[in-house]
């Protein structure tokens, strides 16, 4: 007994911890999806995003409710940690499925989207969504085209202040410190040369990745969590049933 109140004590602060590093995530992921919301057509990941703040309020409780049964028991406590380690566990196994679902799923929508908007473009400086996105994704990344600055050259309209014979990309690729840049392909040192659509997946997947492996070390520390807790209520069971 006294080392599952040790141990519920430990993951109690643990549990605080790990709050932190779930808000953390699901607050990467909301900002992500605001970030780049026109390149993501559906609102899965905003909700991946929600769901891991809620379990990080949810943890808060929890972590609470740990260290004063490992102070002293009480059924009432006892009973309800365990239903919050119950709600935990089926949004940590929510978290991982779409976690899943998203780095696979939009992986191939980011790409389709990309080339899509990359093709419709009409101008730096024009004032449509598709095109005004696309400019906002260059200059946040720092990339240019979809897998790489050649991709503007197959695209039906590049514009940019430049005579018609020259090939150009749009001016949203070009370096900051170059302030004179109109986006020549015949100053490439004065682009950036590497594609949007690596950049974007590659931060997608890290904070997939990243989602993944809190749930899965969290849902850890639940189970152990449980077992302390049940250690605790063995010895002081129920005399009834109506907590439950």
């Amino acid at each position: 007994r006294s080392f599952a109140r040790s141990l519920l004590r430990f993951l109690g602060f643990i549990f605080w911890g790990m709050a932190a590093a779930m808000a953390f995530g699901g607050v990467s992921v909301i900002l992500m999806y605001k970030n780049y919301r026109y390149l993501f057509q559906e609102s899965f990941l905003v909700f991946h995003g929600w769901l891991a703040v809620a379990a990080a309020l949810i943890l808060l409780p929890t972590g609470v409710l740990a260290i004063s049964i490992s102070a002293k028991s009480s059924r009432y406590r006892q009973g309800a940690l365990m239903y919050l380690l119950l709600v935990l566990l089926c949004l940590e196994v929510s978290l991982v499925v779409l976690a899943q679902f998203c780095s696979i799923w939009m992986t191939s929508e980011l790409k389709s989207t990309m080339s899509h908007l990359v093709d419709q473009y009409n101008g730096t400086h024009s004032q449509t969504p598709g095109s005004r996105a696309v400019d906002a994704v260059q200059r946040k990344l720092q990339c240019c085209g979809v897998h790489n600055y050649t991709d503007w050259l197959k695209a039906t309209a590049a514009s940019c202040h430049l005579p018609a014979e020259k090939a150009c990309v749009p001016e949203s690729c070009c370096k900051e410190k170059y302030s004179l840049c109109r986006g020549d392909l015949g100053h490439l040192e004065q682009l950036f040369q590497e594609g949007c659509l690596k950049k974007l997946e590659d931060r997608l997947h890290f904070v997939m990745l990243y989602m993944f492996w809190c749930c899965t070390v969290l849902s850890v520390l639940e189970l152990l969590a449980g077992v302390s807790n049940g250690i605790l209520m063995r010895h002081q069971p129920f005399r009834d049933l109506r907590i439950l």
